[in-house]
């Protein structure tokens, strides 16, 4: 819902008509893409139990929760009167839903889950020659895929980006959809999710991309925590109109983002630590059976 120039929603507006409470159009696509993975994930351990351990089930059903906690639950009602509640969903998005998708290594799964020739159909863009291949390559290099998930976060802090969000819902969803794929894009290189597409890199190449990549996102979250005023007019007018601070709120949203997704990363840092620590080699994912192979 857009409004005119120069005015602004009022609360009950952004709480409730802009979201539209129950969203199918999210709900059923989340819906289908779980039941495809557990369909394909049932075939595949049926046949080769060791490509479909438990635990990546488990992982799949975390990220579509989590996706589903973000914007299908009051959060995303919160979070369009709220700056704090807008930055964990967007926590809930890149931080949590993204990496558990991809340690899920979902695609060969979900086309297990499909019909034989819509198998092969769905697959054949990812095979070595395939159309697909050599463009997700060049987008998870990790110098590529660090700068890529960086620009989008950066770009959507901005004031007018963030406006544009929050008064219009169209605007608000590709937000979502950019940057759940950034983190997605951002946690490629170092989960290795089917296709395999280069060998994974050294344990201290991991280290340096996951600390400079907190370490972009701490500079953020400090500038929005440290800002002495309000960025989004929009957050200042609702305010005003409940009683609370809008100042405060922005400040708690930047602790959000630096201290919980900081958190997250450093998390990710002690596991590859420990993996050196004990000297074990990075897990191969289990290679695709639908024809990809490794280049």
């Amino acid at each position: 819902m857009a409004h005119p120039a120069g005015s602004l929603p009022t609360l009950a507006e952004s709480t409730t008509a802009l979201t539209g409470g129950w969203r199918p159009e999210v709900a059923a696509p989340l819906a289908v893409a779980l039941g495809l993975y557990a369909l394909g994930w049932w075939r595949l351990r049926t046949r080769r139990p060791a490509l479909a351990p438990p635990w990546r089930l488990a992982a799949a059903v975390a990220g579509v929760a989590s996706i589903a906690g973000a914007l299908l639950s009051p959060l995303d009602q919160w979070a369009h009167a709220r700056f704090s509640a807008h930055k964990v969903q967007h926590l809930l998005l890149l931080k949590l839903a993204a990496p558990a998708l991809l340690l899920a290594n979902p695609l060969p799964v979900v086309l297990w889950g499909l019909p034989r020739p819509a198998r092969l159909w769905g697959g054949a863009p990812l095979r070595p020659g395939g159309s697909l291949r050599g463009l997700w390559r060049a987008l998870t290099a990790m110098p590529v895929a660090w700068l890529l998930s960086a620009l989008a976060l950066w770009l959507w802090h901005a004031p007018v980006a963030w406006e544009a969000a929050l008064g219009d819902r169209l605007v608000h969803d590709l937000e979502h959809v950019v940057l759940f794929g950034a983190g997605v894009l951002f946690w490629w290189p170092l989960l290795g999710a089917a296709p395999r597409l280069r060998p994974a890199a050294h344990p201290g190449a991991q280290m340096a991309y996951l600390l400079l990549g907190a370490f972009q996102e701490a500079v953020l979250g400090l500038l929005l925590t440290m800002s002495p005023w309000v960025l989004y007019p929009t957050y200042a007018a609702l305010a005003a109109g409940a009683g609370v601070s809008a100042l405060e709120d922005q400040w708690w949203g930047g602790v959000i983002m630096w201290s919980a997704g900081g958190a997250i990363d450093m998390l990710a840092v002690l596991v590859l630590v420990f993996r050196v620590l004990d000297r074990q080699e990075p897990v191969e994912p289990s290679e695709p059976v639908v024809g990809w192979r490794r280049t």
